[in-house]
């Protein structure tokens, strides 16, 4: 494994594939071709944080938003033929913190959709919500994030609430006792905490806006809109922000105790 830079991976990656490519994209090729040994939580915020600086803002073309492409160009010459060598750059160090701007993403900051019930070993009282940015990067544990969850029957959203402290994970368990228990296989969460580098969530961002505000209105807003049957009361551009679930350790474990015991039992 190498360990470029930011900057020398993201060019390289464009470069070698030679058409635009998504920050998305960027972020997993480099992943995949093991051009960095550290990536930390959040690749995806980190390449688009580094194209949106110098200097890659001056060398990668942006053909659209979150789509850029970078040609390798010949060395441009002098009048009497002789190249012109370009003097290298030295990457940026990655600080850990590179973020989008708080200016586009709002108060969303994280999100998760569809996440498997099955997937979460629900036995703590503050059980782990795992997800990773993309495939590769680190783990995130999302068991203390704030903002607003849906409750899915399958397909069908059966529920909507809140979480106005850091407990994520220790409200949806609660779901796992209540009168929701059976009623429920899925859920999506909506969070304003947003992830750092080191997979730690931060503290939600002073944007001039009361947080928990804004999420007993958007709760109240989508159960007035969507008609959650099991609620009682009645009430673009985030590509990098989607997390997907990655399941808890210890339920891969379980399942493949459970499987060489079965074996077991028919040999």
């Amino acid at each position: 494994m190498v360990n470029m830079g930011w900057g020398e991976a993201i060019k390289k990656v464009l470069a070698d594939q030679g058409e635009p490519m998504r920050t998305s994209e960027i972020a997993q090729a480099i992943l995949d071709g093991k051009l960095r040994t550290k990536v930390g939580a959040t690749p995806h915020t980190a390449v688009a944080s580094y194209l949106s600086q110098e200097p890659l803002r001056s060398e990668v073309e942006k053909l659209d938003r979150g789509v850029f492409r970078y040609p390798p160009a010949a060395s441009p010459k002098r009048e009497d033929d002789s190249v012109v060598v370009n003097t290298p750059v030295v990457a940026l160090e990655d600080s850990g913190t590179a973020d989008v701007s708080e200016d586009e993403r709002g108060l969303l900051n994280a999100f998760g959709l569809f996440w498997r019930r099955a997937e979460i070993d629900w036995t703590p009282s503050a059980p782990k919500l795992l997800g990773v940015q993309l495939t590769g990067s680190t783990a995130v544990d999302f068991s203390n994030q704030e903002g607003v969850y849906l409750l899915y029957d399958v397909t069908r959203l059966v529920y909507v609430g809140r979480v106005t402290e850091p407990r994520l994970g220790r409200r949806l368990r609660e779901h796992t006792r209540d009168r929701l228990s059976g009623r429920w296989d899925r859920f999506s969460w909506f969070g304003v905490r947003p992830v750092g580098a080191d997979g730690q969530l931060e503290v939600v961002p002073d944007s001039g806006l009361n947080a928990d505000l804004v999420i007993s209105t958007l709760e109240a807003l989508l159960i007035e809109a969507l008609e959650p049957p099991q609620n009682r009361r009645q009430g673009d551009g985030f590509a990098e922000l989607e997390f997907i679930q990655q399941t808890d350790p210890d339920i891969e474990k379980t399942r493949k105790r459970r499987l060489l015991e079965e074996l077991s039992e028919q040999l």
